[in-house]
C-alpha cells in the first residue's frame, strides 16, 4: 500500500482526514508491526472505540503548526479508557514552524496533556518531523534524504519504548462457554473458543457469571475436532469435560477461568459509542434509565443505563461515558468490549472502563 493510500475513502482524500481504520504491516530489524491507522478527526472518534482493541501501543500524531487540538485530548482520553498502554508522539509538519521556542512550547503542551490523563508525559518520546516531506522523498527514491531521518527515529522510539506485549497464551486461562451437553457415563462438556491462556488436563477451573457464586471444578478431558488433547491454547475451539458438574450447573454466557482471575459483576462504567441511523442504529435519542440488552462474549443480559450528571439524553453518533447496572452478574473486567442491542439489532458498542461492584 502506498503511504498516501492509507486514507482510502474518497471523502477522506478530499478532506485529508482518516475515517475508517486502515491496517498496514511493516517490519523493523527486531519486530513485525500490525499498524492500524486510527481517526484523527472528531467526527470519527467512534472508530477508536470499535478499532482500538488489543493495541500494544499508539503513535499520537500532533501537528506542530496547530499544537494539541480538542480531538488530541479526546484521543488521549480514549486511549486511556480503552486500555492502550503506551504512547509515542510524532510532532508532524515541523517544516512549517521556524521558531524553535514554538516547537518546545507545543512539546510541553503535549507532555502536560499526557500527564493529565495518566500517561508518563515527561518520559514519552516525542519525535519531530514532516510526514509529507518524508513521503515525497521516499516516492522520489531519495532514500538518503535527511527528511527521512524522523521516520527512522520514530520506528526506533516505538521499538525501544513500547515493550514486548504479553501474548494471550501468557495470560490466565479464560474460555467463554458457547454450548453445554452431557456425555452419558462421562459427564458434562462445555464447548467454546479459548480466549486466552492455556488449559491443561486436570487443571482446576472456575465457572463464573450468570450466578452470584462461582463454582470450582476440574477439567478431566479436553477434546478438539474429535481428538483428545493434553492441553489447549488461546484460539483453540474445544470441549472441556468437567468433573462433578451437572448439566444444570453451567450455561452459555458463563466463562471457564483460572481460579481467582475473573469475577462476576453487575455494575461498571463504560465508554460507549452510539450507532447512527445510517449504521443501523436507533433513529432517536435515549434517556437516563434506558434498558437495552448488553452483549458480552456469548450472551445478552438486560441492564439499565445511568447518564453522567448534566447529560439529559444521548443522540445517535454520540460518544458517552455511562454507568451500567446489569440484572444478572457477568464475568467482567476492565477493557472488556460489549455491544448494546435492542430488539435484536446492535445500537451501540462499548468498552468497560471501571468496575464498580
Amino acid at each position: 500500500m502506498k503511504y498516501d493510500e492509507i486514507d482510502k475513502a474518497p471523502e477522506e482524500k478530499a478532506r485529508g482526514i482518516t475515517i475508517n481504520t486502515a491496517h498496514v504491516e511493516y517490519e523493523t530489524p527486531t519486530r513485525h508491526y500490525a499498524h492500524v491507522d486510527c481517526p484523527g478527526h472528531a467526527d470519527y472518534v467512534k472508530n477508536m472505540i470499535t478499532g482500538a482493541a488489543q493495541m500494544d501501543g499508539a503513535i499520537l500524531v500532533v501537528a506542530a503548526s496547530d499544537g494539541p487540538m480538542p480531538q488530541t485530548r479526546e484521543h488521549i482520553l480514549l486511549a486511556r479508557q480503552v486500555g492502550v498502554p503506551y504512547i509515542v508522539v510524532f510532532l508532524n509538519k515541523c517544516d512549517q514552524v521556524d521558531d524553535e521556542e514554538l516547537l518546545e512550547l507545543v512539546e510541553m503542551e503535549v507532555r502536560e496533556l499526557l500527564n493529565e490523563y495518566g500517561f508518563p508525559g515527561d518520559d514519552t518520546p516525542i519525535i519531530r518531523g514532516s510526514a509529507l516531506k518524508a513521503s515525497e522523498a521516499l516516492l522520489a527514491g531519495k532514500n538518503d534524504d535527511p527528511s527521512l531521518e524522523c521516520i527512522q527515529k520514530l520506528l526506533d522510539a516505538v521499538d525501544s519504548y513500547i515493550p514486548e506485549p504479553k501474548r494471550d497464551t501468557d495470560q490466565p486461562f479464560l474460555m467463554p462457554v458457547e454450548d453445554v451437553f452431557t456425555i452419558t457415563g462421562r459427564g458434562t462438556v462445555a464447548t467454546g473458543r479459548v480466549e486466552r491462556g492455556c488449559l491443561k488436563l486436570n487443571d482446576k477451573v472456575e465457572i463464573v457469571g450468570i450466578k452470584k457464586e462461582k463454582q470450582e471444578t476440574v477439567v478431566t478431558g479436553i477434546e478438539m475436532f474429535r481428538k483428545l488433547l493434553d492441553e489447549a491454547v488461546a484460539g483453540d475451539n474445544i470441549g472441556a469435560l468437567l468433573r462433578g458438574i451437572q448439566r444444570t450447573d453451567i450455561e452459555r454466557g458463563q466463562v471457564l477461568a483460572k481460579p481467582g482471575t475473573i469475577h462476576p459483576h453487575t455494575k461498571f462504567t463504560a465508554q460507549v459509542y452510539v450507532l447512527t441511523k445510517d449504521e443501523g442504529g436507533r433513529h432517536t435519542a435515549f434517556f437516563d434509565g434506558y434498558r437495552p440488552q448488553f452483549y458480552f462474549r456469548t450472551t445478552d443480559v438486560t441492564g439499565t443505563i445511568k447518564l453522567p450528571e448534566g447529560v439529559e439524553m444521548v443522540m445517535p453518533g454520540d460518544n458517552i461515558d455511562m454507568e451500567i447496572t446489569l440484572i444478572t452478574p457477568i464475568a467482567i473486567e476492565q477493557g472488556l468490549r460489549f455491544a448494546i442491542r435492542e430488539g435484536g439489532r446492535t445500537v451501540g458498542s462499548g468498552v468497560v472502563s471501571k468496575i464498580i461492584e
